[in-house]
């Protein structure tokens, strides 16, 4: 935690030009984050993510684009098109022999 603490005060010093340096780079990598959420899921894999006012939602992958997964609900049949980066993908080995 000190780490982003440190960073933190390093951006406090920065002039507009830096800024804007350390703003593509959150960006690029945020990009590149989604994009390896997205090469992980493939279709029929079971995953969860949280629905906020509607709890934790657990489904099946649909279909994958570039940024978003298309997710069809277990219980209730609903279809979600779901952020790469907010799904967590769910281990169907457990319990099996």
């Amino acid at each position: 935690m000190t780490d982003i603490k440190n960073l933190i005060l390093q951006i406090r010093t920065l002039n507009n030009e830096q800024l804007n340096k350390v703003s593509e780079a959150v960006r690029d990598q945020r990009t590149w984050l989604i994009r390896e959420a997205t090469r992980s899921l493939m279709i029929g894999d079971t995953v969860t993510f949280d629905a906020k006012t509607r709890g934790v939602v657990t489904g099946r992958v649909t279909k994958v684009n570039i940024k978003t997964v298309a997710v069809k609900c277990n219980r209730t049949g609903a279809n979600w098109k779901v952020h790469a980066s907010l799904l967590k993908k769910v281990d169907n080995t457990i319990g099996v022999s």
